[in-house]
């Protein structure tokens, strides 16, 4: 299917490694010019030379989320760089802290920081130069921890706070043309991830898990997310707006224990 992204701008959030790294290959394979940030240079630089090998353009900068003004500065450069914004892809997210006993306020206040205030900075970044444009699309990367409890109370907040957000901002914007959703991955399984140094280090309870919350026995992989999130920001999904879409393969709980 020709999703009609040929030209377009597409900015995404920590696209250096694992889902966000899938989606920048997809959309650079559409025909995007892509913009990436990440905290790391060499797993940054990396990425930008495979979206380049796809015959895309690109554009790179190292930037914390969390840190004041760093996210708008990436928008703001990305928007000079490659001539504006039509896409944002907010995927950068995270956890600090442990159960509600474990954690205190900051752990709690870093995990709305890394997650909802991050998407929300970037798309006020975003907003202007989309209007420009006549209109965009943005995704931002929840979870299935939304709605489905597991461990880390703090994580599974911030992400139904996401998907709140966009479902408020799918109203807010849409007469300026722009289309607000979330997608809600499961357990991803990817090289350097979470899961797989959970698979390596507990290798009896992870097989557990992959047998008992998964019809397919197995995990998701950042590709799976990643034709979902090039599908949604094409003019194919020119009527999803607030949407939640999981992608999870039915997951059942989103924890291994």
């Amino acid at each position: 299917m020709e999703l009609g992204l040929q030209g377009k701008v597409a900015l995404v959030t920590g696209g250096s490694r694992g889902i966000g790294r899938a989606i920048a290959l997809s959309l650079a394979g559409e025909g995007c010019a892509l913009g990436l940030c990440a905290r790391g240079a060499g797993q940054l630089e990396a990425a930008l030379g495979e979206v380049r090998a796809l015959g895309a353009r690109a554009f790179g900068c190292e930037a914390d989320v969390k840190a004041a003004g760093q996210v708008e500065e990436f928008v703001r450069r990305g928007a000079g760089e490659l001539g504006g914004v039509d896409i944002l892809v907010a995927n950068v997210g995270g956890a600090a802290g442990g159960t509600l006993l474990e954690s205190g306020d900051q752990d709690w206040l870093d995990t709305f920081e890394v997650n909802l205030f991050h998407a929300v900075r970037a798309i006020r970044a975003a907003v202007p130069f989309m209007k420009e444009r006549g209109g965009g699309a943005v995704v931002i990367i929840s979870s299935i921890s939304g709605w489905k409890p597991g461990p880390r109370t703090q994580y599974g907040a911030a992400k139904a706070a996401e998907i709140f957000l966009a479902g408020g901002l799918a109203w807010e914007l849409g007469e300026a043309h722009i289309r607000v959703n979330t997608v809600c991955p499961g357990s991803i399984l990817f090289p350097g991830g979470g899961w797989e140094r959970f698979r390596r280090d507990q290798p009896e309870v992870f097989g557990r898990f992959e047998q008992r919350e998964f019809p397919a026995k197995r995990l998701g992989t950042p590709e799976e997310v990643a034709q979902v999130v090039s599908f949604l920001v094409s003019p194919r999904a020119s009527w999803i707006n607030g949407a939640m879409i999981p992608v999870d393969g039915a997951q059942g709980r989103p924890g291994a224990f």
